[in-house]
């Protein structure tokens, strides 16, 4: 099967996204969080692993814990200027011939990263390897965390100002394919919208990945994405793995993949010509005891790169 290194002309660029959707009580505060995720694996060898030149870090954080009355959103003010400044990042990368990686933080740099491909582009898909549906709003997220949003947001039922910013939607039924989710239960208790009620194709659950053969779910899904959209982003929660096979998450649910499942999954997306842009979030190294999550996602991806 052909990987990264057989595309010699892709150059791949990655930069540390250092947020946490639980969001710094004042912009002093110091790092907690997924907002140590870019240095804990940039030391750990990631930038090299993924066979990328290493762009340094966006200069954003989310700060206030505060909803703001109008969004529902926890920090919306932070969270808009994240928005735009990683959709004016990627948009350059992209303009430039390069494929970002952005190295997260957690899930709510994703509408800004995909509005910027889409800038670069005009059509983009996405991959979305998940643990949650993050089909979550303003009214419906029990805390206002903009990382409950990502995919209202990109479809444009998220919160009004966020869709709108990015003039969503952003993608359609065919262009987005739900990769290895398994929160169903809690969304339906909590009042958030599930994937068919969107218009949206339903989510492949880490039951049915496993049955159609991770593998060839992954090159289906490729496949589906680059003849809806040409290219495609893929972006990577890591609770989408088990939490056994991967604790250093601050959402653990059983039920997810094991790291060679996941590697089987997403190595067909990596290797594609198709591929715009990569993100990686909501690894926590604080909650990484010796470092063996960072060392697990380094050898994840030196291997599928």
């Amino acid at each position: 099967m052909a990987g990264a290194a057989d595309h010699p002309g892709r150059r791949i660029l990655a930069t540390g996204v250092p947020i946490d959707c639980v969001n710094a009580p004042a912009p002093a505060s110091p790092p907690f969080g997924t907002e140590l995720a870019p240095a804990a694996l940039r030391d750990a060898g990631l930038p090299g692993a993924a066979r990328a030149a290493d762009a340094g870090d966006l200069d954003v954080r989310l700060v206030g814990r505060d909803r703001d009355p109008a969004t529902g959103v926890l920090g919306w003010p932070s969270v808009l200027a994240a928005t735009r400044a990683l959709r004016s990042l990627v948009r350059d990368q992209v303009d430039g011939g390069a494929v970002p990686f952005l190295v997260g933080g957690c899930c709510t740099l994703l509408p800004g990263a995909l509005g910027g491909a889409r800038d670069a582009l005009g059509t983009i898909g996405l991959a979305y390897l998940d643990g949650h549906l993050d089909l979550y709003d303003g009214r419906t997220s029990l805390t206002g965390e903009p990382a409950d949003m990502p995919i209202s947001v990109i479809t444009g039922r998220g919160p009004a100002a966020w869709s709108g910013e990015l003039g969503a939607p952003l993608v359609g039924r065919r262009e987005l394919a739900l990769l290895g989710q398994r929160d169903r239960d809690e969304a339906v208790e909590y009042g958030s919208v599930l994937p068919e009620n969107a218009g949206l194709e339903p989510e492949l659950t880490p039951a049915v990945l496993r049955d159609r053969g991770l593998a060839a779910a992954g090159q289906a899904a490729r496949d589906q994405l680059t003849a809806a959209a040409g290219r495609y982003w893929v972006h990577l929660d890591v609770d989408v793995l088990d939490q056994q096979a991967f604790p250093a998450t601050d959402y653990l649910m059983p039920g997810g993949l094991t790291l060679a499942e996941l590697d089987e999954l997403i190595r067909p997306l990596l290797a594609a010509p198709a591929l715009a842009g990569l993100s990686l979030a909501c690894y926590n190294p604080q909650k990484d005891h010796r470092g063996r999550g960072a060392r697990d996602l380094v050898t994840l991806l030196r291997d599928v790169f």
